[in-house]
């Protein structure tokens, strides 16, 4: 039998799917075999009927019925994580550095941006704090401070620094935020489709593009921008609601609608320029 004591951290099978460290994992169970069980403190396994000398046991048809319906639930595949250069185990997650050697470690792609950059999931998250947090991170992990270590070294400090980039440029608008946040509760936003859209606010972006294409001072384009602050403030909030009462639905419109008018500002800002 295989206990379950040498196998450490508990995952769940969709983790297994979308993390690259514990995709290895799978891989070689699958190989192995076609189920993978929970029975008395140890995995066993079974492949189509035939039998291996390994020390494992095949379970009967019932029992493994019973346990496939649990596998569709939760895994208990098991794996736990260790420091390359050291060997240690790495409890944190995600692991930036060994805490015994304090080497970097290979990044956690399936780790949460909110995670990432130690903020709470919602939508409503303090930015400043989100700055600073991005700051310290970027100051240990920045690539021109592993210059003069290993190629390994150098290429974790990459990828990590280049991940924490992504997170925080993620988290830092409402927008990209919002639509993070839908991401991860396997939704989107789905590009060029307006056949859902209410006419009379397909009407008002009209509008308002019209009086920006023909703004020709800066006090006319300054005006439409202002106004778009507001209509994104205001749905700032209004999304912020929905997400926390857990409205998705409502919040993903919400989002399309903030998705129109940053757009507007955007053309706002290089208006500007072009009048300066």
């Amino acid at each position: 039998m295989l206990s379950l004591n040498n196998l450490g951290v508990l995952c769940i099978s969709q983790a297994l799917q979308h993390s690259p460290k514990l995709l290895a994992v799978r891989q070689c169970l699958s190989k192995a075999s076609s189920r993978a069980t929970l029975c008395n403190n140890s995995i066993t396994f079974s492949s189509k009927g035939t039998r291996r000398h390994t020390g494992f046991r095949l379970l009967n048809a019932n029992t493994v019925k019973h346990v496939g319906s649990l596998q569709r639930t939760f895994c208990t595949v098991s794996v736990k994580l260790h420091c390359w250069n050291c060997g240690q185990s790495v409890e944190q997650t995600p692991a930036f550095f060994c805490l015994s050697c304090n080497f970097v470690q290979p990044p956690d792609e399936g780790a949460s941006y909110f995670l990432i950059m130690e903020c709470d999931q919602t939508f409503a998250l303090d930015t400043q704090r989100l700055q600073k947090t991005y700051l310290k991170l970027q100051r240990s992990l920045h690539p021109d401070n592993f210059s003069q270590k290993t190629a390994k070294e150098q290429e974790y400090s990459e990828y990590q620094s280049a991940l924490v980039n992504k997170a925080y440029r993620t988290l830092l608008k409402p927008l990209s935020r919002g639509l993070y946040m839908l991401e991860l509760n396997g939704m989107g936003i789905e590009e060029g489709t307006d056949a859902g859209a209410d006419p009379l606010f397909l009407m008002e972006l009209m509008e308002i593009n019209q009086a920006l294409d023909e703004a020709r001072s800066k006090e006319e384009s300054a005006k439409i921008g202002a106004s778009m602050k507001e209509k994104l403030k205001d749905l700032t909030e209004q999304i912020d609601g929905s997400l926390h009462k857990g409205e998705l639905q409502a919040a993903k419109a919400l989002l399309a609608k903030m998705k129109y008018f940053a757009n507007i500002e955007e053309k706002v800002k290089e208006k500007l320029s072009e009048l300066m």
